[in-house]
């Protein structure tokens, strides 16, 4: 049997780093995936990372950043008030940092600095009274 996730997205929140009761770090946080076709929508997926790969990711991930996620889809079920609940996420075997195209292209887009005016000609002293 095969499970294997792979997304590309942008992080919608700084990811949340705890540790489990024997130490161990787990970071979780949601990807925002844009949906292909003409009805596009967006879909907003959980994502666990454990060990130093969660410590990195709480550490360098900041909420609108572009990342490749490839790990597997886990289905986890807990209760909360009394009722059954199911949730699916996916738990990350590698979670990539992509480039920002995007903020890089508004970056280019930044006006210039203004520069100083020329100073006009009669303000400089006419060369042969430098002295050399």
């Amino acid at each position: 049997m095969l499970n294997r996730v792979v997304l590309i997205g942008r992080i919608t929140d700084k990811p949340e780093l705890r540790y489990t009761a024997s130490g161990v770090p787990v970071a979780r946080f949601r990807i925002a995936v844009d949906r292909p076709g003409k009805d596009k929508g967006t879909d907003f997926i959980p994502v666990v990372v454990w060990r130093q790969s969660a410590e990195s990711v709480a550490r360098h991930l900041e909420k609108g950043r572009l990342v490749a996620v490839d790990g597997r889809l886990q289905i986890r079920e807990y209760e909360s008030g009394g009722q059954r609940r199911r949730v699916g996420e996916v738990v990350a075997d590698r979670v990539r940092f992509l480039p920002d195209t995007r903020r890089q292209a508004q970056a280019q887009v930044e006006p210039e600095p203004e520069m100083e005016p020329d100073l006009p000609p009669e303000d400089f002293p006419p060369d042969d009274d430098v002295q050399l």
